[in-house]
């Protein structure tokens, strides 16, 4: 099998990458955020879309959980710290333009915080299209 190793030290054999393996200033942090698409690792669906700071993608690469940048709060977040949905990263990835990533997760329950396993679970038209795996009534009550 053909080893391949990114930037940020990922290989696809094992989950053994650290932070200290990445040069972070060669990704193009636009007001200090890069872009995050989130896949699931083995049926390659697209789970959600967030974005990351530079702290974020560190707290990732040295924890193997993904943490983001929280737009609306202006705070980092762990995800899966409430629901217990947490997304163990398996590989990161960048494009071409190294403005963007690509995480490959196994998902632990829901990506979505409206209960569905993707953030994409409705058509242009509101069509639901995508499975609901919990209700978020039960997992957000405060």
């Amino acid at each position: 099998m053909n080893e391949q190793v990114n930037k940020c030290g990922t290989e696809n054999s094992n989950n053994s990458f650290s932070s200290d393996a990445v040069n972070f200033s060669e990704f193009k942090f636009e007001n200090g955020l890069i872009p995050a698409i989130v896949q699931d690792i083995d049926s390659k669906e697209v789970l959600m879309f967030a974005y990351m700071n530079e702290e974020a993608l560190k707290l990732t690469l040295n924890t193997k959980i993904a943490h983001y940048w929280s737009r609306s709060r202006q705070s980092l977040w762990k995800k899966g710290e409430t629901s217990g949905h947490v997304q163990n990263v398996k590989q990161i990835r960048y494009d071409c333009d190294a403005d963007c990533l690509l995480l490959e997760v196994d998902q632990i329950g829901g990506a979505c915080h409206n209960g569905y396993r993707s953030c994409f679970y409705r058509t242009v038209d509101g069509k639901i299209v995508g499975e609901k795996v919990f209700d978020e009534n039960d997992v957000y009550s405060k």
